[in-house]
């Protein structure tokens, strides 16, 4: 009987409350229901009889609406928002991820038979859209949180109304404009966090009037003026976040008054006056003390490594003075005092499980080499946080060491040095390198952004031992920590701001990635010029304190570079490349051991050496007989250092001592072109590889006359000089020949230096040099590649002894196909017909007729139609070549001397397939051709590889 009377008691109740709605109540009620059904399936059951307030339901409603957003299953179980979790009054209940957007309400009012909304959460969902007035239609809220979603627009005002707040938290949106002073009206506020928005201006006088804050969270905005003297009148806070804004100095020394902070950080104070630390003596509460770039001078006063639950000391970048106090409390973990005027011994509590961050380390303070009055290089290039690689033209060095809070290195050729100062905030798993898997846009060279060097705090480059003089200085950047602004996410809001300074002067100030680059994703290069004095270049990236560090997740701020490339503005500037002395090269190579020789070059020996590092090195051993001389070897040298390709051989240094000198190259291990095609039986060269070969040495090519500063004539392109690696990749090698010409300049008049079977024609008899000479020679050895022999071979059936020749007779007979290698078992015909073609076009006797290697590269892609030869080359009608071979060792008007027809007579006597390599270099008393000497000619383009 008392259960049936509750029960009736109930109905009465709840019909007595139905009767007071009005209709327009009634159907707003039903309207509201309505669109809440649609969020989530109604629950049979309800738990309690209240029912939240019609006006409230339908302000919920039009948030939701505007937001997109839907109630979770565990609230709204009955339709009414007011059910379900949203009547627990737990906290953690409240914020646990699955219960996501959330509510909480109190049905105590109108005798528990009215609920009230207080509490609202829209945590991390990526909403969008302006904050809604009907937040105001939700009065009996002190609770609102709806942070990290893309909410836009201004502050608005009637925030300020909302009287009840006692949080607000706007954090991680896109927010800007200025504070409205109304703000000051939310008496009751406890914590505020506006951090990482855009918002601006000064903080309003009507914020003094805030008596019970506790928390204010303010950083990553843009305020500016001054901190407010009134915070130190807030006497309640305990915790102030003002970092990375632009606030003017000094800071107030009335936050001395704030007794009950546990966490103050101000960062990133340019202007004003600079501020002491006395302020801090009375806050004896503090487990953390931010002060980064903050205009601090001073000493470093005692007790602040003693204050008695401090964890965390950040005072990086200031003008203190001092030394390390000799004593520290026992919770005092991390310590950064980076870039500060301290001075004196280290103090004994410093240990090594203490991150302590000391003043960087300064190339003209420190013993590290700066090879000062010693230059050694003239350039340098640096793959920040990544391994070595080839961009552009460029060799970018290694740079993939793992950094840590207060660490410094030099790399291993000791030609430039990496150090970094700083913890990231926050962060349980401290990285320095930011790797990427996605591609960056607005480049041709996407892997050079695949990482980046990051740094919390300092990061600065260092090159060392340079040529004084002026150069440009490279710096390659492309943000690819933040998605891209149109998903609209919370995480798209990220802003990485960092200074940049060249030599000691700032060249960037808020320097913001993405901004500048126009989005993530895109590749940004910033050039700069400046003047090396004291042999060293210093390239210093600085985190100031601006920019996000909680997007998209907690300590990620700071500067970050992709790679560096440093060269020399004037010509004047040669590099020098790492020197090697003969002890070490001797070692290395077993001393010159004849089995580790792996060939003969025009200029001396080539031997396998592996050095102390345990690097495998082929060492060319110039020979005393060479006529190459002092200059020349300088200039092969300078050039090979200087140019860098991914199909050029990289110079990794030389050895002058006396008369001996020596070149130190990169070993390949499949050894030249010219052994693989008809030397070494057991490698072999199908179609694709070919065909590949022929395009990358193109590209070599390409490179060293059209992109190279300044452009390079090879003059001894042959299948000996261009070398293998390990995937049968082509690197053109021997720059020893190698000339400058200057743009302006259509030939240089030189004496002859070349190998005969690939010297152009107005070359060898002229000396008229062009990089149309190249090009000559490159058709050529694409004939021998295709062919598998060489461009002479005296064993073959007259008419097939000189590669050329052969050709064109097949050409004339329809027979082109009848050149390719007959080892070949497939290949395609297309490409094939293309290279012969290019070939071709390539051996024209008139310069002009030859097309550029850039053009070669576009034929043999198939981009560009490759054009029709029709009339064979005059060098090959103007004699017939029978008669020129049987007397060619009786002809006395030719270029060769005696010496010279005696090497070339042992050549042709020779059984085997190999040919020795004439190189026409160093022929100081020998008569050029004229030009009506064509059958000396002839012979040229038909012997030597």
């Amino acid at each position: 009987m008392v259960a049936e009377k509750i029960e009736e008691y109930k109905t009465t109740i709840v019909k007595r409350r139905k009767e007071e709605i009005t209709k327009e109540e009634s159907r707003q009620l039903a309207h509201a229901r309505k669109v809440a059904a649609i969020f989530v399936p109604q629950s049979i059951t309800a738990q309690t009889n209240a029912t939240t307030d019609p006006s409230e339901v339908k302000a919920l409603n039009s948030i939701f609406q505007q937001w997109n957003a839907q109630a979770v299953a565990s609230w709204n179980t009955t339709g009414d928002p007011c059910s379900g979790t949203a009547l627990t009054q737990s906290l953690s209940e409240f914020e646990d991820p699955s219960n996501n957007p959330a509510i909480t309400c109190d049905c105590s009012f109108n005798d528990n038979t009215v609920c009230h909304i207080t509490r609202l959460r829209v945590f991390g969902l990526d909403k969008r859209g302006a904050l809604p007035k009907e937040l105001l239609d939700l009065p009996y809220l002190d609770f609102l949180k709806l942070d990290r979603n893309f909410f836009s627009g201004p502050l608005p005002a009637f925030i300020g109304n909302m009287s009840r707040l006692g949080l607000l938290s706007l954090g991680n949106n896109d927010i800007f404009g200025k504070l409205p002073p109304e703000l000051g009206n939310l008496a009751e506020l406890g914590e505020l966090y506006i951090n990482s928005c855009a918002l601006s201006g000064e903080i309003p006088s009507t914020f003094a009037k805030l008596k019970e804050l506790r928390t204010v969270w303010a950083s990553d905005n843009a305020f500016t003026g001054k901190i407010p003297d009134f915070f130190g009148n807030l006497t309640k806070l305990t915790a102030l976040r003002f970092q990375g804004n632009s606030f003017e100095g000094p800071i107030p020394s009335s936050l001395g008054n704030l007794t009950s902070l546990t966490s103050l950080r101000i960062g990133d104070i340019y202007n004003g006056s600079s501020s002491s630390l006395d302020f801090i003596r009375n806050l004896k509460n503090l487990t953390d003390l931010v002060l980064r770039n903050v205009l601090l001078t001073g000493n470093l006063p005692s007790y602040i490594t003693e204050i008695q639950y401090l964890q965390k000391l950040f005072l990086g970048n200031n003008g203190l003075s001092g030394s390390i106090p000799s004593q520290k409390s026992e919770t005092l973990t991390t310590i950064d005092l980076s870039y500060n005027f301290l001075s004196g011994n280290l103090p004994s509590w410093v240990n090594s499980r203490l991150q302590l961050l000391l003043p960087g380390l300064e190339c003209l303070q420190r013993s590290f080499p700066c090879f000062r009055n010693a230059p050694r290089y003239a350039n340098f290039s640096i793959k920040c946080g990544g391994p070595a690689m080839i961009a552009d033209g460029i060799s970018f060095d290694v740079d993939n060491s793992t950094l840590g809070p207060a660490t410094f290195n030099i790399s291993s050729i000791r030609k430039w040095a990496v150090s970094n100062a700083g913890l990231f905030a926050e962060r349980p798993i401290q990285q320095y390198v930011q790797n990427f898997a996605g591609t960056v846009s607005g480049t041709n060279t996407p892997k050079l952004y695949e990482t980046s060097r990051l740094s919390p705090g300092s990061l600065r480059y260092y090159g060392l031992g340079l040529e004084n003089g002026s150069y440009t200085v490279r710096l390659f950047f492309a943000e690819t920590g933040f998605p891209e602004l149109a998903s609209q996410s919370w995480k798209s809001l990220g802003r990485r701001v960092f200074d940049v300074y060249i030599q000691g002067t700032r060249q960037l100030r808020d320097f913001d990635i993405s901004k500048e680059a126009g989005g993530v994703n895109k590749a940004i290069i910033r050039n700069f010029t400046t003047n090396v004095t004291g042999n060293h270049l210093e390239i210093h990236l600085f985190w100031a304190g601006k920019g996000t560090t909680g997007i998209p997740t907690t300590g990620t701020y700071g500067p970050a570079i992709s790679a560096i490339s440093v060269a020399p503005m004037l010509l004047g500037i040669s590099p020098r490349p790492n020197t090697f002395s003969y002890s070490e090269l001797k070692a290395a190579t077993e001393d010159f051991n004849p089995s580790n020789k792996l060939g003969e070059g025009g200029f001396g020996p080539v031997y396998k050496g592996t050095l102390s590092d345990g690097k495998v090195v082929a060492v060319k051993q110039l020979s005393v007989a060479s006529n190459q001389g002092k200059d020349q070897f300088v200039t092969e040298i300078a050039t090979i250092s200087a140019v860098q390709h991914r199909n050029l051989v990289k110079l990794y240094g030389c050895c002058i001592g006396g008369n001996r000198r020596l070149l130190v190259y990169e070993y390949l291990v499949n050894k030249s072109l010219d052994h693989a095609l008809w030397g070494q039986k057991d490698l072999h060269l199908d179609w694709p590889t070919r065909f590949n070969i022929c395009l990358l040495t193109a590209k070599g090519l390409a490179y060293l006359h059209e992109e190279s500063r300044p452009k390079i004539v090879h003059r001894d392109v042959k299948a000996s000089n261009i070398l293998l690696d390990a995937e049968l990749c082509p690197k053109i090698s021997d720059f020893g020949l190698a000339k400058l010409y200057d743009d302006k300049k259509t030939h240089i008049t030189s004496r002859a230096a070349g190998t005969v079977g690939y010297l152009a024609p107005e070359y060898a008899m002229r000396g008229h040099l062009t990089e149309k000479v190249d090009v000559f020679s490159f058709g050529v050895v694409a004939l021998e590649i295709i062919t598998g022999r060489p461009n002479s071979d005296n064993r073959l059936e007259d008419g097939r002894v000189y590669l050329l020749n052969w050709a064109w007779t097949l050409h004339e007979n329809n027979q082109l196909l009848s050149l390719l290698d007959p080892t070949l078992a497939e290949f395609d015909e297309n490409e094939a017909l293309r290279v012969i073609g290019v070939a071709f076009l390539c051996t024209q006797a008139s310069p002009s007729l030859r097309p550029s290697m850039s053009r070669v590269i576009a034929m043999l892609v198939g981009d560009t139609e490759v054009g029709n030869v029709t009339t064979k080359p005059s060098y090959l009608t103007d004699c017939d070549f029978k008669d020129v071979t049987g007397d060619y060792e009786d002809k006395t008007d030719t270029f060769m001397d005696e010496e010279s027809q005696k090497s070339n007579a042992s050549d042709h006597s020779s059984n085997g397939i190999k040919s020795k390599n004439n190189t026409l270099s160093g022929l100081n008393d020998q008569p050029m051709l004229s030009p009506v000497n064509v059958s000396g000619f002839r012979e040229s383009i038909g012997e030597g590889r």
